[in-house]
């Protein structure tokens, strides 16, 4: 992974999942560029790209995490503009290592149990066909003995879902270390 003047930088976008994390604090060794908006959908960052372009200098890892948003309202097509944010971070960045965070449980009552796994399903093979990393913190979160994970509205995160979330992400990114 490169750096940036020999500190390694992240660019985070999405929703709130992602902007109300401080991953600045969380992961202190490396420039944290948090352009996360709350209640962003998929078409609201791919609509941003052009704004982040122009004041974030060269990453070293785009991380993505979008869709709670769209889920929220009821609109499953965002898949589809996820590949179009991956396509045009690959040209804008073309350097930075991309990571596509899959969706988190969410506890709403009117989701199918098994809707956000077939939706990440999708959003995995995306990942593949573009060559970018998927981080399946929703398996993660899955296998996590940990109950107290979700705030009371049942998806936005406790300060733990942030610390597992955050673990994921350093160990996969320790492992493209590795590989490189």
């Amino acid at each position: 992974m490169t750096s940036l003047n020999g500190t390694t930088s992240f660019l985070f976008m999405g929703d709130s999942l992602v902007a109300d994390n401080n991953w600045q604090l969380r992961i202190p060794f490396c420039k944290v560029y948090n352009c996360a908006v709350s209640g962003s959908t998929a078409q609201d960052v791919l609509d941003s790209l052009p704004e982040i372009a122009g004041r974030v200098p060269m990453p070293a890892a785009v991380l993505l995490m979008v869709g709670t948003n769209d889920i929220l309202a009821e609109r499953y097509a965002f898949v589809d503009t996820i590949r179009k944010i991956i396509v045009q971070v690959s040209t804008i960045f073309p350097s930075a290592e991309v990571i596509i965070t899959s969706l988190l449980p969410m506890k709403l009552p009117f989701l199918a149990e098994d809707t956000i796994s077939r939706l990440n399903d999708h959003i995995e093979a995306v990942t593949i066909q573009t060559g970018c990393c998927y981080l399946d913190v929703h398996k993660k979160f899955l296998q996590s003995k940990d109950i107290d994970l979700f705030q009371e509205d049942g998806v936005h995160l406790t300060a733990r879902a942030y610390e597992i979330w955050t673990r994921t992400l350093l160990e996969h990114v320790s492992l493209l270390i590795e590989n490189d």
